[in-house]
């Protein structure tokens, strides 16, 4: 897999995380074996986040955030075929290449990131 894409998928787990923390908050369970308040926790995250976006390649990293901003999740996966980000079929020459995951892809409809999922 593309170190970017690595990055990417990371760094939208851990922004998910946070928008769950951020509505959610910790559990009392959370609290007490981590010991941690949810400010605590949101500033873990954000620092995590901040040094994964930090380690993407400058257009990878505005695409992102463009992306991010306006959409939500900037990463999807593509399922036979299909972006699930927009649901939209992809060009079939990208679903047929071997080493798929071994660049970054883009939809060209909705702008996500896509990896491949067989």
């Amino acid at each position: 897999m593309h170190p970017q894409l690595e990055l990417l998928l990371e760094l939208q787990d851990l922004k998910t995380q946070r928008t769950s923390l951020a509505e959610d908050g910790l559990s009392e369970v959370e609290s007490a074996v981590f010991e941690l308040r949810p400010s605590e926790a949101l500033e873990i995250l954000d620092g995590k986040i901040e040094e994964l976006a930090g380690r993407l390649e400058a257009p990878v990293r505005a695409r992102f955030s463009e992306v991010s901003q306006s959409l939500g999740r900037a990463v999807a996966p593509v399922l036979n075929g299909i972006c699930y980000g927009c649901f939209v079929a992809i060009p079939t020459a990208w679903s047929s290449e071997v080493s798929r995951n071994d660049r970054i892809n883009v939809c060209d409809h909705c702008g996500r990131f896509l990896y491949y999922v067989d």
